[in-house]
């Protein structure tokens, strides 16, 4: 594994093979998909980094969703990458959509886990509120709170490693970095996905409240030749909750596009 630093962001380089970008969520970093590593980075070179303000990298300036796409195609002009699959979870999708969009020849496909588009004028309002309290009190409440309203019951009962690793991402957060992502979220105009001619999947939790089944049927109606796959007894954190089933879905699409 490679550890580079490019358009302020850190970003893990691993594997052989065609690319693999992955963009993590709100809340996330690179390790959001190292659970689905040793399947997939065994048969691709897969680029995870850490967005603006989360993980390593560090937090300066101001964040918007467009921005960090464009800051992703950058950094992969550096790294020499001139075509590659990309995949996104939650915020992520939205990176991943907007440089689909903005660099449609970069992009060979796109696999979207807990697909979003923008949030909800109400959610909107939530995620600046929630910035608020990140700055206040520091990431301690916020984990505590999204652990509990965006993990599936199973994943609550019976898998305490995954609710422990959620609740690390989210406490590892610098809280400054976190409240811009907040309100980078809550700025963001939706990608017109219509745009988007790649070969595309999105993946949700069958008890994601976050990136609900119905809305990712939305979107996929949306996105021309869309494959879209419901994830049983999973909430909105689906690579840590269910790894092995997003690993395979993910790996049965990337197959298909290689």
């Amino acid at each position: 594994m490679a550890t580079r630093f490019v358009e302020r962001m850190c970003i893990e380089v691993e594997g052989q093979g065609e690319p693999l970008v992955m963009i993590h969520g709100l809340g996330g970093t690179s390790n959001t998909f190292t659970p689905l590593l040793t399947r997939i980075a065994a048969q691709m070179q897969v680029i995870r980094p850490d967005l603006p303000g989360a993980g390593r990298s560090p937090t300066s300036g101001r964040f918007a969703i467009e921005q960090i796409a464009d800051a992703i195609a950058k950094a992969l002009a550096a790294l020499g990458v001139g075509r590659a699959h990309v995949a996104g979870h939650s915020l992520g999708t939205i990176v991943s959509c907007y440089l689909a969009l903005r660099q449609p020849q970069l992009v060979k496909s796109l696999a979207l886990i807990g697909p979003l588009l923008a949030p909800s004028d109400v959610g909107r309002k939530g995620l600046v509120e929630r910035a608020a309290v990140a700055r206040a009190q520091g990431m301690q409440p916020i984990a505590d709170s999204i652990v509990q309203a965006t993990t599936a019951g199973t994943t609550r009962l019976e898998r305490p490693l995954a609710v422990a690793m959620i609740r690390e991402s989210l406490m590892r957060q610098e809280p400054e970095g976190y409240a811009r992502n907040c309100e980078a979220l809550a700025e963001v105009a939706p990608p017109d996905v219509t745009g988007i001619k790649c070969p595309t999947l999105l993946a949700t939790g069958d008890e994601d409240a976050i990136a609900t089944v119905g809305g990712m049927g939305a979107i996929a109606r949306r996105i021309a030749g869309a494959e879209s796959k419901v994830i049983q007894r999973c909430g909105h954190w689906a690579t840590f909750e269910r790894p092995e089933t997003t690993a395979a879905l993910v790996e049965a699409f990337l197959a298909r596009r290689r």
